[in-house]
């Protein structure tokens, strides 16, 4: 089933089962919980991010070849970060380069996002995708300049300004994607490919970072978990970086899943 978040012609938020004809069908209930489809024809104005985070978990340096091209060996066990619920951004809804904290080197990363679905704590990877509710796309935007050279060793105040995390158009429940490490993923930047490989390429698989992430921790529902970036980011382009700038348009596509673009603007630019 493919989930969206939508706003109704009276600006409700509420949920919905998109359909193959591309109609909406209303969810009743709570999709973290009980919820059914109902027969009832969705009125959507507007598209939202198909999920609330609860929390927003990222793993840095997970694709083989995007370490390589960092310069970086490759980790032993997943790098944690975390996003701020903050960071949330809607299709359609514009990615904002910072101008109070500037930022000069904004970047752009497809991943693919895993929707915790129900409480999980020491999960073993045989099990972790049972606790899963579905999959999105996620653009996990870095301001590389406070990531790495202003950050004081951490990654959180480059990856925490808002708008910082898209997610979307839809949530694909784990029923249509039986395998979450065998899915093509892109970035396209107006129109240009920049990214594209697959999520084989992945250091540690789903089932792998489920289980490190819930090692001691309860991983409540609505946690989104963010995978890594496969190689072509920009801060890698040559022989100049590739960073956003305002009026790009940023695409990121997973096989099965969709497309999620959204322009770029500068903070308080009206």
């Amino acid at each position: 089933m493919k989930i969206i978040r939508y706003l109704d012609l009276q600006g409700v938020a509420s949920y919905g089962a998109e359909q193959a004809d591309g109609s909406v069908r209303r969810i009743e209930g709570d999709v973290l919980g009980v919820h059914r489809v109902t027969n009832e024809t969705a009125k959507v104005l507007k598209r939202l991010a198909p999920i609330v985070p609860a929390q927003i978990l990222g793993v840095g340096l997970n694709y083989r070849h995007h370490a390589a091209e960092s310069g970086m060996k490759a980790p032993e066990l997943p790098v944690l970060f975390v996003k701020g619920i903050n960071t949330l951004q809607h299709p359609g809804d514009p990615i904002l380069i910072p101008t109070h904290l500037p930022s000069d080197e904004v970047d752009y990363e497809c991943e693919l996002a895993v929707v915790i679905g129900r409480a999980c704590k020491n999960v073993d990877r045989a099990h972790a995708l049972d606790y899963v509710l579905g999959y999105t796309c996620a653009n996990d935007v870095s301001a590389r300049d406070w990531q790495i050279k202003r950050g004081g060793g951490q990654w959180c105040r480059g990856k925490f300004f808002d708008t910082f995390c898209p997610l979307g158009p839809c949530l694909v429940t784990t029923d249509e994607i039986k395998n979450p490490n065998d899915l093509k993923i892109a970035t396209r930047i107006n129109g240009v490919t920049l990214q594209d490989w697959t999520t084989s390429d992945m250091i540690f698989d789903v089932p792998r970072i489920i289980e490190f992430l819930s090692g001691s921790t309860t991983l409540v529902p609505g946690t989104v978990i963010l995978t890594g970036t496969p190689h072509g980011v920009g801060m890698a382009a040559k022989p100049v970086p590739r960073w956003l700038k305002p009026g790009d348009v940023v695409t990121i596509e997973i096989e099965r899943i969709g497309q999620l673009t959204n322009p770029v603007a500068l903070e308080g630019a009206s």
